[in-house]
């Protein structure tokens, strides 16, 4: 008899004191206003450490949103922009992962679901190392960055200007920096199959 492959599923949970969620969006046509979602989490799993094969679902409380101008961050909570009276929550849900390029950058797609709209999109993602910090924690990161319109999910709303154009930019480009902690480590398969010589004998 010999023993199938043990297949190690890694937890990863989210060091909040280390990690980001930004956003910018241009502003009268010609500076940005930058922005974060200070209170989000994720469900992370890995084969052992391989990232590639990773399950990832990142939820963000919309409500959490903060621009530096309270009057602003309650026009984007109203039924203008983001509705969280009806919507309390962005949700991510990535589906695949490519292979690193040559400048060490992967391709994450996945399904992006704000004011009930669900949509693929594909964002750049780079890992960091994995090592053990000062506390004996395994510890990883990656960065995160993308593009997304802002009217493929609803956001629609804006001003004409006087001179031409409008107040608020389509484009979203958005910044993550996440560093995770592993959580645990669990063994899923440990099963024995019979080897291909073996022999009975009476």
């Amino acid at each position: 008899m010999k023993k199938k492959e043990v297949e190690t599923k890694t937890k990863w949970s989210i060091d909040h004191d280390h990690s980001i969620i930004e956003f910018k969006v241009r502003h009268l046509m010609m500076m940005h206003v930058r922005g974060e979602f200070k209170t989000f989490d994720a469900s992370i799993y890995t084969n052992d450490k391989d990232f590639k094969t990773s399950e990832i679902d990142l939820w963000i409380d919309v409500a959490s949103i903060s621009t530096g101008n309270e009057k602003r961050d309650d026009h984007l909570k109203s039924q203008d922009f983001f509705d969280i009276a009806q919507h309390k929550q962005i949700t991510f849900r990535a589906s695949t992962i490519s292979a690193a390029d040559a400048d060490g950058v992967c391709e994450i797609w996945g399904e992006l679901t704000i004011l009930g709209i669900t949509r693929n999109v594909k964002l750049d993602i780079q890992f960091g190392s994995i090592i053990y910090d000062l506390s004996g924690n395994l510890k990883t990161g990656f960065s995160i960055s993308g593009m997304i319109n802002r009217n493929e999910w609803g956001l629609n709303w804006n001003a004409s200007l006087d001179n031409g154009g409008f107040m608020v930019g389509e484009d979203v480009v958005i910044t993550c920096d996440i560093e995770l902690i592993c959580v645990s480590q669990n063994n899923l398969i440990m099963e024995l199959e019979p080897t291909t010589d073996r022999l009975s004998s009476k």
